[in-house]
């Protein structure tokens, strides 16, 4: 049983658009509403975005960077933080927390394809002129 589910996740995590797609899925089967089903897919999906693109920087480089991504991933809710600080002149945590949340999907889900290509391309170069 262990073994099932550590194949699901190693799925998922290998490949987030099945993760974001199979979330969708559930959601709308559940709620009828394609757009909350779309925002709560990506809320969900976040994680496996992020540790995808860790497994990538591993693969890719050989290194680990977690440290790196949770640095940035600081650095970012705290720039939520002062720019909602400045803009509103109080800070509602749920406003920032769904504020940040949500762009660090854009960024993994960016970084993901970036890296993916990046590795791709790199891969059948090394592979074609290491011969």
């Amino acid at each position: 049983m262990s073994s099932i589910i550590s194949t699901i996740l190693t799925l998922f995590i290998t490949l987030p658009f099945l993760g974001l797609l199979v979330i969708f899925l559930i959601f709308k089967l559940v709620t009828k509403n394609t757009r909350k089903s779309v925002h709560k897919a990506l809320d969900y999906t976040t994680v496996l975005f992020i540790f995808s693109v860790h497994f990538l920087i591993l693969t890719i480089w050989d290194k680990s960077l977690f440290w790196l991504i949770i640095l940035i991933m600081i650095v970012i809710a705290m720039m939520f933080v002062l720019v909602h600080w400045k803009v509103k002149e109080e800070i509602i945590i749920k406003k920032v927390m769904k504020g940040f949340w949500r762009f660090n999907f854009i960024l993994f889900f960016l970084v993901y394809i970036s890296l993916t290509l990046y590795g791709l391309i790199h891969r059948a170069f090394t592979f074609t002129f290491s011969t």
